[in-house]
């Protein structure tokens, strides 16, 4: 087994705390540092786990940082994976790539120009649900794929973050916010999207912040909180997605996928694992063991996954994926405000399948 990729940590609040708790099981992985803006926070989490709180400015210069991992909101991912890059850094940060599509090409085109690897949440595809899924699809189990549906419903995060603004300003709303996990998952799935058509709306102003030190105060809405949408996958196979901040529950399924000759029901994206159930023509629901996919996977699994592979061979999470599921999220709100159907201009490669193994090692 090789060294492990020693990463830097941009970024500590809440979601951290789950890449730390994986890394204790990642031996492809190594933390020798962190910083944020809260320089009291990063201490804290510095001390709990026996490296160095820096600065962002040293930590992205440290020689001793392989990677600067970006947990910062996403506003802020363009600036501080541009940094590292310049800095000579890989760089894998949590969704979307960037804030905006223009900000995400400046990130994958320095990156390649830089020779440094870009990678990015999210990494629950690669879990034993949606691999699982993607295995029975692959194996022929649903005939030639026709349509696959998507549905995450909720009436808002502001019920329980306690911070929630972020989510109703321009970089955020259900689409940006869920959309990639099911967006990922669609492509990890199908293929590629070439093309989308959507409609949006906008319900409420404002928003009321339900728990916290802040809780009562009134937040701007921004963003469409309630999105809809067609994406044509270049296999000719179409997925029908809901993202809505705006509703209060459902009782559809994540993701369906349905075939010629079967369907299957597709556990949550937002975890990594989950039952795969498949309805076969002419049978009944049954519920798969899990064939395919890291077990008892975890966020930061896909940082494991890029430090498993040699410099220069491909990794499952990176930015060329990254950057086609924002462009497909904003081509879909590009059509909901036009009224259109627009074309997605890029394309990637369909990840590789993970065969069914416990987490990566290193390269």
């Amino acid at each position: 087994m090789g060294q492990p990729l020693r990463i830097g940590i941009v970024g500590t609040g809440a979601i951290s705390g789950q890449y730390l708790k994986a890394f204790e099981r990642l031996d492809a992985v190594r933390l020798v540092a962190v910083a944020d803006l809260n320089a009291a926070g990063a201490e804290a989490v510095a001390a709990e786990q026996g490296v160095r709180a820096l600065t962002v400015d040293e930590l992205i210069a440290d020689p001793e940082v392989d990677l600067v991992l970006n947990l910062t909101i996403p506003a802020a991912h363009a600036e501080i994976a541009l940094k590292a890059i310049a800095a000579g850094k890989d760089v894998y940060g949590e969704k979307p790539l960037a804030a905006t599509l223009e900000d995400a090409r400046a990130i994958v085109e320095a990156g390649r120009a830089a020779g440094v690897r870009v990678g990015c949440a999210p990494d629950t595809v690669l879990g034993t649900g949606v691999q699982t899924a993607r295995k029975a699809i692959d194996d022929g189990a649903i005939g030639a794929p026709v349509a696959a549906t998507a549905t995450m419903v909720t009436p808002g995060h502001e019920r329980w973050h306690p911070n929630p603004d972020f989510y109703y300003l321009p970089g955020g709303g259900p689409l940006l916010d869920m959309g990639p996990y099911y967006v990922t998952a669609l492509v990890t799935l199908l293929g590629p999207v070439a093309s989308v058509i959507g409609a949006a709306s906008h319900t409420r102003e404002t928003r009321v912040v339900g728990s916290g030190p802040r809780e009562g105060e009134s937040i701007p809405v921004e963003v469409d909180t309630h999105v809809t949408g067609v994406l044509r996958h270049e296999s000719g196979a179409l997925s029908t997605l809901v993202m809505s901040f705006d509703a209060v529950a459902t009782r559809a399924s994540n993701i369906e996928v349905h075939g010629q000759s079967g369907s299957l029901i597709v556990p949550d994206p937002n975890g990594f694992a989950g039952d795969v159930r498949l309805h076969a023509l002419g049978g009944e629901w049954e519920t798969l063991d899990p064939s395919a996919g890291y077990l008892d996977a975890a966020r930061g699994f896909g940082l494991a996954d890029l430090a498993a592979a040699a410099q220069g061979e491909p990794f499952r999470a990176d930015g060329d994926l990254a950057y086609h599921v924002l462009e497909v999220m904003t081509a879909l709100l590009a059509s909901a405000d036009q009224g259109v159907s627009v074309d997605v201009a890029s394309t990637c490669e369909r990840p590789a399948a993970v065969p069914l193994q416990e987490a990566p090692e290193a390269a």
